[in-house]
């Protein structure tokens, strides 16, 4: 095992002793700040190099409080007009007091191991001019290109498990409890795309700070790999899972791995933050392929390539797909009265016409007060917004006793694995998508922040419920 693009530019003696640097290129270009579609034209352009596009799970198309400049729920990543990647060069090993005095030099990327008290080893990186960087953590620094913050679907919901993880300045967060402090590491993780066709896009645990270093301290997961480099974990780590299959053809989990600072992939530890690491597993690597997932302990990111996403809906789509199912007038099979789902602006509101579904059937109705079976005072009023829950209830159609919730669309097409009609919904939330996206995603083992692994929603993070996890959908048309 080897440091990515490390082969010759470590020049590593037989000590590993601190020594002046072999041949090194300019220093890296100064990180900047978020990545908009502009930062990859160049003069002749017709269109900028997309590398793939991040979207946060739980976000459905936009954050709660709008998408504001690096905070938003979606980031696409483009070729930058200069490139600032980095790859190691060479290895020093220091005295542990004087690590910040090697570190002097603010242009210089570097990662610290402390081994102990008196010894740490430190790796120079160099600027790379075949891949760009773009880093992911909750710090709004601006060498952070995308920040991320907890999604509260992946921390608030019930369940088993039982993982341990620590808070961001390392306070044990118990499994049963919920963490009044991020578990999300303000540098959390980096990724390197190849300038060049086919632009591979690698992720590699930690990012560096704003003197541009990564700092793994003596409690962090390190070891001393067999060929005399070095590598590490983060405190609650980065977890990838890349889809057994293709992920739109053939939608199939794969398995929950662990990313190394270095990009080598492990098997899980036996707890989030424990200090032994997994076992290396050497036929997977880091490299990110359309639909791998991103864990970061508190949220969860899919990475979609730009081949991927031309096989899901636009906005434009979904609302079309919108318009035709009002078109078809949809009425409550007691009521009579015509059902229509609202604007894809409206979201989390609901309207008086909105479509509501006993999630035990399938059956749409509307918004009707009666038929609870318990949990009596516990309702949604028209033009407010939904609880978690709204009680049991028992279908008029069929008797089945089950909640019943309104139906909201899938707004977030990145989500979706077709642009197909959307006649099923997630249960017990209610988003509304293709059959083959409810299929696809109810597969999905995701973590759940402290807890153990659970399929959920993607647009709104809730555990999936039922047989399945997902209901077809039964309309009735107008009468007339």
């Amino acid at each position: 095992m080897v440091l990515e693009g490390s082969s010759e530019a470590l020049c590593p003696p037989p000590s590993l002793e601190l020594r002046p640097s072999c041949n090194k290129s300019q220093p890296s270009p100064p990180l900047g700040s978020c990545s908009t579609p502009h930062d990859g034209l160049f003069p002749g352009d017709k269109e900028p190099v997309k590398y793939g596009e991040l979207i946060v799970l739980g976000h459905n198309g936009s954050l709660a409080n709008g998408d504001k400049g690096r905070r938003r729920s979606r980031l696409a990543l483009y070729k930058r007009p200069k490139a600032n990647g980095v790859k190691p060069d060479v290895i020093h090993n220091v005295s542990t007091p004087l690590v910040s005095k090697a570190l002097s030099n603010k242009s210089q990327h570097s990662i610290s191991y402390t081994l102990s008290r008196s010894h740490s080893v430190i790796v120079e990186y160099t600027h790379d001019t075949n891949t760009d960087m773009f880093q992911i953590g909750r710090s709004t620094e601006s060498m952070i290109d995308f920040v991320v913050t907890d999604t509260a679907g992946s921390s608030t919901s019930g369940g088993g498990g039982g993982w341990q993880v620590q808070g961001a300045a390392g306070e044990g967060v118990g499994g049963g409890g919920q963490s009044a402090q991020s578990t999300i590491s303000r540098y959390a993780c980096r990724i390197m795309c190849e300038r060049n066709a086919p632009y591979t896009a690698r992720i590699y645990a930690a990012g560096f700070d704003s003197s541009k270093n990564i700092f793994l301290g003596e409690r962090a997961a390190k070891w001393r790999t067999s060929d005399g480099l070095m590598d590490g974990l983060t405190t609650n780590g980065v977890l990838v899972m890349h889809p057994a299959g293709d992920f739109v053809s053939e939608p199939a989990p794969g398995v929950w791995r662990e990313i190394s600072v270095c990009g080598n992939v492990f098997a899980l530890r036996e707890t989030r933050s424990a200090q032994q690491r997994g076992k290396l597993v050497e036929n997977e690597s880091n490299t990110l392929q359309d639909g791998s997932l991103i864990d970061l302990c508190g949220a969860t990111l899919l990475w979609r390539t730009p081949t991927g996403l031309r096989r899901t809906p636009t906005l434009k789509q979904l609302e079309s797909l919108r318009q035709e199912l009002n078109a078809a007038r949809p009425q409550c099979p007691v009521g009579f009265n015509t059902l229509a789902f609202p604007s894809l602006a409206r979201r989390e509101i609901v309207d008086k016409k909105q479509p509501w579904v006993y999630v035990n059937c399938g059956h749409v109705h509307g918004y009707h007060n009666w038929g609870y079976r318990k949990d009596k005072g516990h309702n949604v009023g028209l033009g407010g917004t939904a609880p978690a829950s709204t009680g049991e209830r028992e279908c008029p159609m069929c008797r089945r006793v089950g909640p019943y919730v309104p139906l909201w669309l899938g707004c977030e097409g990145g989500l979706y694995l077709d642009a197909g009609p959307p006649t099923h919904a997630f249960c017990p939330c209610g988003h509304v998508c293709s059959e083959k996206t409810v299929a696809g995603w109810s597969q999905i083992p995701l973590p759940h922040g402290t807890h153990a692994f659970h399929a959920a929603c993607p647009f709104c993070g809730t555990w999936l419920t039922g047989e399945q996890g997902h209901i077809k959908l039964i309309f009735q048309g107008p009468v007339d």
